[in-house]
């Protein structure tokens, strides 16, 4: 009677994975109340030719995208130097803007410091929770990254859905699975295919709810990111494009990639 365990254990992943999604996805995002007129201002730049990048580079990935974002900028326009090393050095103190002013005061008076302890530093500035304050505010990115929950939900159940096929395979080799409750006319696998059945309902109505699954971005933040595939300024503004929309991965340059990925601790 092993595959009467493997049953339950199929049935207990299934159900919990499934509830956990529909409360993350049930759970309703903080009210933000009347938008402000700074606020006003960020929709109306979004309802623009485009997002800015740092925009883009939140609403895609957050606030360590954003250092990412940054690192690179000031790296393909000779301010910094990301050495495949791991470390990030100073090249020129007066930085753009006020996220590249705070990756260069995170990289501190020494003018040089280890790639992973900048990102961390830079994504925790107060320039970048200004930003996200802002996106919140206007109702294009979710407040503390809350669609994380439902990501993870989301990963939850699709592993609970792989759980039960490899639980079902194993029991059809356990010996004793003759014996099933609810009459001998019952097959093994039709027991399992039960849970299996809710894991990939649960899944195909979130992907007609609440997909695009993202961590940050809202449905409207989602649409305009959707709409921004190009960036104005010539091939380098591409590369910054992709960077914000696909991170570091999009980087041509293996060495700044490498370097840049070693420093990716928070995804």
């Amino acid at each position: 009677m092993l595959w009467v365990v493997f049953l339950l254990v199929a049935w207990g992943a299934a159900a919990l994975s499934c509830v956990r999604l529909c409360l993350a996805a049930a759970r309703p995002a903080p009210s933000s109340g009347a938008p402000s007129r700074e606020a006003r201002g960020v929709a109306r730049a979004a309802d623009g030719p485009a997002l800015t990048l740092y925009e883009t580079a939140f609403l895609a990935g957050g606030p360590h995208r954003v250092a990412d974002l940054a690192l690179v900028t000031m790296h393909l326009r000779r301010r910094l130097l990301v050495a495949h090393t791991g470390w990030a050095t100073v090249v020129d103190p007066d930085g753009r803007d006020e996220v590249e002013r705070t990756v260069i005061r995170a990289i501190g008076p020494q003018g040089q410091a280890p790639i992973p302890a900048v990102r961390s530093a830079a994504a925790a500035a107060d320039a970048v929770r200004a930003l996200a304050d802002r996106l919140v505010a206007a109702g294009l990115a979710l407040p503390g990254g809350a669609g994380r929950d439902v990501v993870a939900a989301v990963r939850a159940v699709r592993g609970a859905a792989l759980l039960v096929a490899a639980l079902g395979a194993a029991a059809l080799l356990t010996p004793g699975r003759e014996q099933r409750p609810g009459g001998a006319g019952v097959p093994v696998l039709v027991w399992f295919g039960l849970p299996l059945l809710l894991t990939l309902g649960c899944l195909a109505i979130a992907r007609m709810e609440v997909h695009p699954y993202s961590s940050w971005a809202s449905p409207a933040g989602q649409r305009l990111l959707a709409e921004r595939t190009a960036a104005a300024g010539g091939p380098e503004g591409d590369v910054l494009v992709a960077v914000a929309v696909s991170g570091v991965r999009a980087v041509a340059d293996p060495a700044l990639r490498a370097a840049l990925g070693a420093a990716r601790h928070v995804p």
